[in-house]
């Protein structure tokens, strides 16, 4: 795939660098002349059958996007299809928000508190998904930008889909999968709950949970979810997590669907509680540490 160079004009933006690269994409940093407005471009092309797949993904990513409108979720503004002999669609742009920060994978935080905060910012972002019936299907550390001011942002809706979809194929990252998406059963908002809650256990101890995805010649926890051994308590790998918060995580990655928190809305509500029990504790040590009058 041929990369664009600065200054060259995209549907009519003007590439100013490139952001980054996936298997069969190219994202670029882009400027429309006319108003001036920076974006993130997606570029998306078909090389051979094979790359079929990254296409209808991108254009799910739109399909979902455009039907959500929340300041936690990167909007997609425009898809623009380029096609082949006009039949076929060789080549696709997505005109999307340009997302300032770093990933969770990339920087984790140092605090407790703004781990938490960020946390409370995803599952109220997937909340919003799950009430207009989607999922977004690959939460996972590297699908969530932080600014400086530790405002969250959740990116890569190319797995979303409809509540209750049943997929052909495995799809998920390995680290963070739920049973239910490496048995191909229907993909409902416990599966975020599950997928949050395996990067919520990342975030905090720097270890990956086991999960139904078969690691090496293994293939018993693709067979039985009976055999999927259950993470260490996140307490042993991070003494510093609350109480509540560690008995939050274990809930959310129960194998059993049926044992996770009921939805993504008592999730957020859980994890506001912590967030206001730490940052009570953080002003009664402000409290202890200023000098006496």
């Amino acid at each position: 795939m041929e990369g664009k160079k600065q200054g060259d004009l995209v549907e009519g933006y003007r590439v100013l660098s490139e952001l980054g690269k996936g298997a069969a994409s190219l994202i670029y940093l882009v400027q429309d002349p006319r108003t001036k407005q920076i974006w993130a471009m997606k570029h998306v092309e078909k090389d051979s059958p094979k790359d079929q797949r990254f296409l209808d993904q991108a254009e799910a990513e739109y399909q979902v996007a455009s039907k959500l409108d929340h300041p936690g979720i990167r909007r997609i503004t425009r898809m623009i299809r380029k096609k082949r002999q006009f039949i076929t669609v060789k080549e696709l742009y997505l005109v999307m928000e340009l997302v300032d920060g770093q990933s969770l994978e990339r920087h984790r935080p140092t605090k407790m508190i703004e781990a938490v905060d960020i946390f409370h910012q995803v599952a109220q972002a997937l909340a919003y998904m799950h009430e207009r019936g989607f999922v977004h299907a690959d939460m996972k550390p590297n699908n969530v930008i932080v600014s400086d001011q530790n405002v969250a942002k959740i990116i890569d809706l190319g797995q979303s889909c409809k509540t209750g979809t049943v997929k052909p194929r495995i799809q998920g990252t390995p680290d963070y999968i739920a049973p239910e998406q490496v048995h191909r059963r229907p993909i409902t908002p416990k599966t975020d709950l599950y997928n949050l809650g395996a990067s919520m256990y990342w975030v905090l101890t720097g270890t990956h949970i086991p999960t139904a995805m078969p690691k090496g010649n293994s293939l018993v926890s693709s067979l039985d979810d009976d055999f999927i051994e259950r993470p260490r308590p996140v307490h042993e790998l991070c003494p510093a997590v609350h109480p509540k918060l560690e008995e939050l995580i274990m809930e959310c990655v129960e194998v059993d669907a049926s044992k996770r928190p009921n939805d993504m809305h008592g999730v957020a509500d859980r994890l506001s509680l912590i967030l206001g029990i730490l940052r009570a504790a953080e002003e009664r040590e402000k409290g202890d540490a200023s000098p006496a009058a």
